[in-house]
């Protein structure tokens, strides 16, 4: 117990040492600049020069702000551009960022080395993605037994109870082997993976400036849409339906269903909803990783070894 203490607490202070995106905001207005070609907020602290034109103009007018001209070229970004910007940028967004760019030179695009980077990340997490899918299966097995546990106790709330029905479900625990703990560390992780995403994501021009199987990944869907290119509902879609699936499959709640799946489909209609307003990459990265789930997960649910 003292160790997964230990690890939650280091999650938590990477989280609260997180830097964050600096918006780009107009001197007078006080709000944050938006290229109204892709509808993407701009950031202050962008890691490398722009090449597109219209993004090259927003930014000449805020000069004052942030001179672009200063920055290296998106091909010479290293991790030590800008020098020390904290532990948060040192350690997750300059180094992912950078990963982007060396497998985009190396397969001549951003946005599929967006999903290659996705996809090692994915797996170099595995070992600890697996046995939150384990400890997703055990619940299903003890399911039958939990489920009896809720009726047993569904009209007593006095303390006794309470402490009974606790014993008898530790107990179920114990006999599937099942860890709630274990099952929620890769939640954790996963959130300042997604802020480190984001981050670079929109600090990156190399990538958000770049076209991929017909998306501009810096637009996001609802600009897409606003201007007549219904194709970004697809990504809007791809989000909501694996996020679905993903969380479906990859449950360790051992609430009953009714509660489990209200739960799901409101976190499904949330993050479809703040899709609309990503850019067309994060869509992407946050489809792949739920793609990436949805296959481990069915891997896991064959395997005949869910105590190993």
């Amino acid at each position: 117990m003292k160790n997964k203490f230990k690890i939650f607490l280091l999650i938590f202070l990477v989280i609260l040492t997180a830097g964050c995106t600096k918006s780009l905001k107009d001197s007078e207005t006080k709000k944050v600049v938006i290229n109204p070609i892709t509808g993407q907020s701009l950031t202050k602290n962008i890691l490398c020069q722009p090449t597109d034109k219209d993004t090259i103009e927003i930014y000449n007018k805020y000069k004052d702000i942030v001179d672009i001209s200063k920055l290296p070229t998106c091909a010479k970004f290293n991790v030590t551009t800008g020098g020390y910007e904290g532990l948060w940028d040192s350690i997750f967004v300059k180094p992912l960022a950078w990963v982007i760019i060396q497998i985009g030179n190396l397969v001549k695009s951003y946005g599929l080395s967006l999903i290659i980077t996705s996809l090692l990340i994915r797996l170099v997490a595995y070992p600890i993605t697996k046995k939150t899918a384990i400890q997703s299966e055990l619940i299903n097995k003890a399911k039958p037994e939990l489920d009896r546990l809720e009726a047993k106790y569904k009209d007593k709330t006095d303390q006794a109870s309470m402490m009974k029905k606790s014993q008898e479900m530790t107990m179920i625990y114990k006999k599937y082997n099942i860890n709630p703990i274990a099952g929620c560390l890769y939640a954790f992780l996963q959130i300042p993976l997604f802020i480190a995403f984001l981050e670079a994501i929109n600090r990156l021009p190399a990538l958000f400036e770049e076209k991929f199987i017909g998306f501009q990944l810096g637009t996001t869907p609802l600009t897409g849409m606003e201007k007549g290119n219904f194709i970004y509902l697809i990504i809007v879609l791809i989000v909501g339906i694996t996020t679905y699936f993903s969380f479906k499959f990859n449950s360790t709640s051992a609430n009953s269903v009714g509660q489990a799946n209200t739960m799901n489909r409101v976190m499904v209609i949330t993050i479809v909803v703040m899709s609309l307003f990503m850019s067309s990459a994060l869509g992407i990265y946050w489809a792949t990783t739920n793609l990436f789930t949805i296959f481990q997960n069915l891997l896991v649910k064959r395997s005949k070894k869910l105590y190993g």
